[in-house]
C-alpha cells in the first residue's frame, strides 16, 4: 500500500484504526509492517495498538483530545478535571485529559497528549452525553456528573475543605435537582453529603448575584 492510498482511506477522520486497512484480500502482516514504517518516518502517530492518527502536514483536522480519549479506551467518557475545565467550573487549565470507565486504570502518553483513565463501577457509568467539539464529537460528563465523579474518586472529596480547594466558579451551570438525583444513584452517604454542600454553594452564589 502506498501512502496516498492511506490518505484517501482516512480522509478527514482525526484518528483511524488499523482495521480500516484490512478489508479485502490483504496480508495483515504486511499492513502492520507498512504502518510501522510510516510511524518511524513520522507520517503517522501510533496512539496505541491498532489506533493511529495522521501527523502534520498530512492531517486535515487536528484530533481533539476528548475524541482521542474516547478512542483510546472504548466505553469511557471524559470527566473529572478535564470536563470541569471544559465547562469553566474550575480555573485551572488541564494538560492531562482525564476520563472514567469500567476498564482498568491507566495512563497513556501519546504524541497527541497524555491521557488518564480512572476506574468506576459499571453502574456508575451514567450522566454523560455526546457533545459537538467543532466538527468532532466525544462523550463528556455533564457538569454535575463530572464534579460528582471527582468527589467519588477523591478521599475526603465530600468535605467542605476539599470543595473549597477546588475553587469552583460559574456554579450557575449546575442544576441542583440533577446534582441531587445523580448523587442518590451513587447510593453512598458521602455523595449525599457532597450534594448537600454543593447545593448550598449554588444557592449562596445565586444569592450573591441577586444582591448585586
Amino acid at each position: 500500500m502506498i501512502f496516498d492510498t492511506l490518505l484517501q482511506l482516512v480522509g478527514d477522520e482525526p484518528v483511524f484504526e488499523s482495521a480500516l486497512l484490512l478489508a479485502g484480500d490483504v496480508d495483515p502482516r504486511l499492513i502492520q509492517q507498512q504502518l510501522s514504517r510510516w510511524v518511524r518516518s513520522g507520517k503517522i502517530y501510533k496512539l496505541r495498538r491498532g489506533l493511529y492518527a495522521l501527523a502534520p502536514p498530512y492531517q486535515k483536522r487536528k484530533p481533539h483530545p476528548f475524541l482521542v480519549a474516547n478512542y483510546l479506551q472504548r466505553g469511557s467518557y471524559v470527566s473529572l478535571q478535564s470536563a470541569l475545565a471544559h465547562y469553566s467550573l474550575i480555573p485551572e487549565v488541564t494538560y492531562v485529559t482525564t476520563s472514567v470507565s469500567h476498564s482498568r486504570p491507566e495512563r497513556i502518553e501519546t504524541p497527541l497528549g497524555v491521557f488518564e483513565f480512572r476506574h468506576v463501577k459499571r453502574e456508575l457509568l451514567f450522566g454523560y452525553e455526546l457533545q459537538d467539539l467543532g466538527g468532532q464529537s466525544a462523550f463528556i460528563a455533564t457538569p454535575e456528573k463530572a464534579l460528582l465523579d471527582l468527589i467519588y474518586l477523591q478521599p475526603g472529596g465530600e468535605t467542605e475543605a476539599y470543595l473549597q480547594e477546588l475553587r469552583l466558579q460559574n456554579l450557575e451551570q449546575l442544576n441542583s435537582e440533577r446534582l441531587q438525583f445523580y448523587a442518590e444513584r451513587f447510593n453512598m452517604l458521602k455523595m449525599r453529603k457532597a450534594a448537600e454542600r454543593l447545593v448550598d454553594l449554588i444557592e449562596r452564589e445565586k444569592s450573591m448575584y441577586e444582591e448585586l
